[in-house]
Order: C-alpha cells, then sequence, then structure tokens
C-alpha cells in the first residue's frame, strides 16, 4: 500500500489503485469461498435458461453501470436491454415480458425509484436478481437471487463517493456476461455477428472472406514449365502461384525466390515440379483473418495457401489484410 502521508497526484492515483484492488480481491474471495458463489451460479443458470431478454435496470452511478453490463450482455449472445428506473413508474414497465429477467443494481438496497420495479415483477412473477451490498435491503429481500458484494471501502478520500463500489458493480457485471460466453459456448464468429464495423469487426473476419479465389489466383498444373509458371505469375498479382493437380489438389508453390534460383542455371522448358517449394503453408478459409497474420509474421511470409482437406480454394496476401483493416 502507498505511504497515505505521500502527498501528489500520482501518489493519490496509486492509493485509489490500491483500493479498488483490495476490493476486487474481496470480491474474488467472496467467489470462491463465500454466499456469493451459489448465488452467481443461481444467477447465471436463470439467465441461461430465461425465454426473454435481460432487463438490467438501476439509478445514479449504479444505472450508468448497469448500462455498461447491459451493452456487454448484449454484445455477447445475451438479449439485453436498460431501463431507468424512473421511467419504469411512467410506463417502461410495460417493456417487460413473463420471459424477461430483471437485473436490479444498488448498492445500499434502497432505492426508492426501483419499488415500482420490485412489485412488478413480484405481482406477475417476473424472475428478480439483485447486485447490492446489503442483502437484507428491500432490493436484497425481494430478489429471488441476490449477489451480495462485499462492502468494499470506496477510494474516495471522504468515503463516499461511488469508486471501489462501481468497480466491484463493473467486475461483477463482466463475470456474469463471461460466464454466459462459457455457458453457451459463445465464439468468435458470433461475437463477431454482433461487430461487424470498426477494427474489432475487421479482425474478427475470416480468411474465406478476405482471399482471393477462382481466376485470381495465379495456377499451374503439374505438367508446366518454368515459363509458364513465370508468365502466370507476371500477369496476376501475389508473387507466387500454386501448383495443382487436375483435382485441384495442391502440390507445391513457386515463389519469386524460386524463380531468382532457378533463372541463373534452369532451362525454361523445365518442368516447374522440378523447382517448386513443396509443402507451403496453408490455412483453411474458416479461420480468423487475425491468426492468418499471425502465421505470415512467424513465418515471415507474404502469401498464404487457402486449403480445404489439400484442395486449393483461395490466397491470401498481407495486402489484403493490411486493407481489410486487420493489423
Amino acid at each position: 500500500m502507498a505511504d497515505c502521508s505521500e502527498k501528489g497526484p500520482i501518489a493519490s492515483a496509486v492509493r485509489t489503485i490500491e483500493i479498488e484492488t483490495e476490493g476486487l480481491t474481496e470480491l474474488r474471495d467472496a467467489l470462491i469461498n463465500g454466499k456469493l458463489r451459489i448465488a452467481f451460479e443461481d444467477a447465471i443458470e436463470q439467465i441461461a435458461q430465461a425465454k426473454g431478454r435481460v432487463i438490467v435496470t438501476g439509478l445514479g452511478k449504479s444505472g450508468h453501470v448497469g448500462k455498461k453490463i447491459a451493452a456487454t450482455l448484449a454484445s455477447t449472445g445475451t438479449p439485453t436491454m436498460f431501463m431507468h428506473p424512473s421511467e419504469a413508474s411512467h410506463g417502461d414497465l410495460g417493456m417487460i415480458t413473463a420471459n424477461d429477467v430483471v437485473l436490479a443494481l444498488s448498492w445500499s438496497g434502497e432505492t426508492a425509484e426501483l419499488r415500482d420495479t420490485i412489485a412488478y415483477c413480484r405481482r406477475f412473477g417476473v424472475p428478480l436478481i439483485a447486485i447490492t451490498s446489503n442483502g437484507d435491503s428491500a432490493l436484497g429481500s425481494a430478489a429471488g437471487i441476490c449477489l451480495t458484494m462485499p462492502r468494499v471501502v470506496e477510494a474516495c478520500p471522504n468515503r463516499l463517493a461511488p469508486t471501489s463500489s462501481t468497480t466491484v458493480q463493473i467486475a461483477i457485471g463482466d463475470a456474469i456476461a463471461v460466464a454466459l460466453i462459457d455457458r453457451r459456448g459463445f465464439s468468435a464468429a458470433d461475437f463477431r455477428n454482433f461487430h461487424p464495423g470498426g477494427k474489432l469487426g475487421a479482425q474478427l473476419m475470416m480468411v474465406g472472406e478476405i482471399m482471393g479465389k477462382g481466376d485470381e489466383m495465379p495456377t499451374v498444373g503439374a505438367d508446366a514449365t518454368l515459363l509458364d509458371v513465370t508468365l502466370e505469375m507476371t500477369r496476376k498479382r501475389y508473387g507466387t502461384a500454386a501448383v495443382i493437380d487436375e483435382a485441384g489438389m495442391l502440390l507445391g508453390a513457386f515463389t519469386d525466390g524460386d524463380l531468382r534460383r532457378s533463372v541463373a542455371t534452369a532451362k525454361l522448358d523445365e518442368s516447374v515440379m522440378q523447382h517448386m517449394s513443396k509443402d507451403p503453408v496453408t490455412v483453411r478459409p474458416d479461420i480468423l483473418a487475425s491468426d492468418a497474420l499471425k502465421a505470415m509474421n512467424e513465418k515471415k511470409i507474404n502469401v498464404l495457401f487457402v486449403a480445404r482437406d489439400s484442395k486449393l480454394v483461395g490466397m491470401i496476401h498481407i495486402h489484403d489484410l493490411l486493407h481489410a483493416g486487420v493489423a
């Protein structure tokens, strides 16, 4: 722990982080050894089995955290929306259906604005999960499942401003989202369905979406000569050519490097099979483009052959990945 007598913004920042880290440690210990363990498992099971959505609600800082939790859940495969508790009392309760689960956040558990939502859940049998530091509060007592947070020390010097408390709330929200990802087997491909734009969407593209195929690929048969393969490489991009058999099976690759090595001594009518590189690096079309880029960097190559069961289906150049925004 930083020296409490130390002054200045860095000392203050370090104390804040250390106090909030202690709060997260308390939360972790409660999940491992405390009553929170069973409640958390029950909450995950109830949300996973719900036929409807998760309706997240909370006021003030808990509301801000609730919006973040709702956004994380929605983007990771759990249909979720945020409902403001005050607006709920003026008609938005109609958003809640019998198939939904309500996730309510209140650090004290006594947020007056949540009373109508609590009453609505009780009246219509809507499952209510609470995130609060007071399991005996109005919210905690009304909830079918109560995730009772450890009563952490706020990092604020006055021990008043929500700091450590909101940190552990965000952490338990992330823990819920990740547990549901594991529970449902939510994949990177599923994740991309909800993140098609921007850098993240590019990194989640599959090789098959970017690769060149068909006539775009420079290919020659096993009976091709060095002249044939050189002309094919010249006509098309990639700086390499695939050598394939009549069934399209990949036999090897003839690269710029192979051309330079053979041009001094070989004759143009010699078979490409004598000079090609055997066992070129291949990837499947259903792997992430970011994994293809990683493979290129590790092998120090600019082109990958895309194959399915040894049959050539595409080629991908590092420039394709850069142009798509993968790097």
